[in-house]
């Protein structure tokens, strides 16, 4: 009988998902094995991993992130990314997680670079899936470093727009994110749920991080899987102007992909995990 209960007990402990709650995020655990640690893009939760999670939580133990303002995520105050970044460092020295893998999306990728730039004796790769140090040098025209403040005509307006202007900017985006219709019903959804103030100024905050300088400092190999739509040469251009400073990097171009690889390609994208992880 004491042997029964220690089996179910064990098998309880092992396929339980632990949640754990922190001012500028929640995590849930999945898996057991080495650590990954995912991070998702702007406006999404965690769920834009449940298939990545699926397959790789077979042999790996993956912590989950939703952050603030996102989900069913309580929003905090100004400066929001700087925030989940002092967050993220105080919860992955205090479990023990700094030889972890770094799995991050668009911003979430973002995010892995500046954890590794400040933290260059931390973790044991990164897997960036379509995600750049600098992304208003791809969005803004001759971009020179400016400060956006959070005052601006863009925000003004973002912040005053109906519930339904929101939702059709939104799906519009979406459109060209991805190419998995599908999905893309899923990422509207999960950006329409957004705190309209996140989305505002989380995303300015996006804006003003620029990274490209302090590549230099990571020490561990980086991996990054690719879109390669709707022009693979300008996609390429891009990527070697801002990586040019990263010293171990291997860019992987998933065919007919957009922003969200992982929905336009999931078994290239699961195939290249795999074989990452190992």
């Amino acid at each position: 009988m004491k042997t029964s209960i220690f089996i179910l007990v064990f098998v309880g402990i092992l396929f339980t998902t632990k949640s754990f709650s922190q001012q500028s995020f929640e995590v849930v655990v999945k898996g057991e094995g080495a650590p990954v640690l995912l991070f998702p893009g702007f406006g999404c939760t965690g769920q834009v991993w449940d298939e990545t999670v699926t397959e790789i939580s077979k042999s790996k133990k993956c912590y989950i992130f939703t952050f603030a303002g996102f989900g069913k995520v309580k929003a905090i105050e100004k400066p929001w990314f700087a925030t989940i970044k002092n967050d993220l460092e105080d919860y992955i020295s205090k479990n023990n997680l700094q030889k972890s893998t770094l799995l991050g999306h668009s911003i979430g990728g973002t995010l892995s670079l500046w954890l590794a730039s400040s933290n260059p004796d931390w973790f044991d790769k990164i897997i960036l899936v379509d995600a750049l140090p600098a992304s208003a040098a791809l969005m803004i025209p001759n971009y020179d470093g400016t400060v956006i403040p959070y005052d601006n005509p863009q925000s003004k307006s973002m912040l005053t727009m109906t519930t339904v202007e929101f939702e059709k900017s939104n799906d519009q985006s979406v459109g060209y994110m991805c190419n998995n219709k599908e999905k893309q019903k899923l990422i509207a959804t999960m950006m329409n749920q957004s705190d309209r103030k996140t989305f505002v100024y989380g995303y300015i905050d996006m804006l003003n991080l620029d990274l490209r300088s302090e590549l230099t400092k990571i020490k561990v190999p980086v991996t990054i899987l690719a879109a390669s739509f709707p022009n693979k040469d300008i996609v390429s251009k891009t990527y070697q102007a801002q990586y040019k400073n990263l010293p171990q990097v291997n860019v992987l171009y998933a065919e007919n992909a957009a922003h969200f690889v992982m929905y336009d390609q999931p078994e290239w994208f699961i195939n290249q995990l795999n074989t990452i992880l190992k």
